[in-house]
């Protein structure tokens, strides 16, 4: 027999394993094994993550995998085919661009609302005309993301003119950097400036200049036939997720906040 032979023999032998491996494991696998992927905005990173661990110890067998990016980024893997059975995103407009490409099955809920804060290293930046100091470096998140719209428009009603000196991709790149002495200061979430309230200073944006920041949840394609992916969705607008919610900074809507308009 030749080289090229037990090669090629090889080869066919080892695709038969491979394929009797396969047959295998797709014979034992069970519908509760499939892992439910949730995809949420980085400012849901820790919230989301308590209330993932909350499901899955309410519910034996359930795997839920959690992955968090700003926004914007959510949205176009979603839009490039990346699987998914649950989103939240930061604001309506972009829950809307995923329900018109067709991934979405049903219409939003809105289950959280948040407000926008300033953290800053120093203790001298105590309100909003502050950032529009020369001596200071100011951080605001891309006019594509959410952050970074609520931002520019609170700023804009209040009547200072800002440059963010980097457009950042979500509001937890604006906080690494402002912790590691990048920046002096950036608009976040009051959510995010909680959280590091005992590194940095910060205030929330009061007012006429605050605007209302809602979270919507969408149910995606890759949920059909997922009970979990449903199941967590309930999970996130019951009483239970409102508290977890809540614990984070977040103020909890309840199911009365779906809107067609989402």
């Amino acid at each position: 027999m030749s080289v090229v032979a037990k090669v090629c023999g090889l080869r066919a032998a080892c695709a038969l394993a491979l394929v009797a491996t396969l047959a295998a494991a797709c014979g034992d696998a069970r519908p509760g094994d499939a892992t439910t992927r949730v995809l949420a905005s980085a400012s849901l990173t820790r919230a989301f993550g308590e209330l993932v661990a909350a499901y899955e110890a309410a519910h034996p067998g359930a795997s839920l995998e959690l992955h968090t990016a700003g926004t914007p980024r959510l949205v176009l893997q979603l839009r490039e085919g990346a699987p998914a059975a649950v989103l939240a995103t930061a604001d309506r407009a972009s829950a809307q661009r995923v329900v018109e490409s067709g991934r979405a099955l049903g219409a939003p809920t809105v289950f959280a609302t948040n407000r926008l804060a300033v953290i800053a290293r120093d203790a001298s930046v105590a309100d909003l005309a502050d950032l529009a100091r020369d001596d200071l470096v100011v951080l605001l998140c891309g006019p594509e993301v959410p952050a970074g719209r609520y931002a520019r428009a609170a700023l804009a009603a209040a009547g200072v003119a800002v440059r963010s000196a980097s457009d950042e991709p979500s509001v937890s790149a604006v906080v690494a950097k402002v912790r590691l002495g990048e920046a002096d200061a950036g608009v976040v979430y009051t959510t995010d400036a909680a959280a590091v309230a005992g590194e940095l200073h910060g205030f929330a944006i009061e007012g006429e200049a605050a605007p209302r920041i809602e979270y919507p949840l969408l149910l995606l394609d890759g949920a059909e036939g997922d009970p979990h992916a449903a199941g967590f969705a309930d999970f996130v607008r019951s009483a239970a997720g409102a508290a977890i919610l809540e614990a984070h900074g977040f103020s909890a809507v309840g199911a009365s906040g779906r809107g067609d308009d989402a």
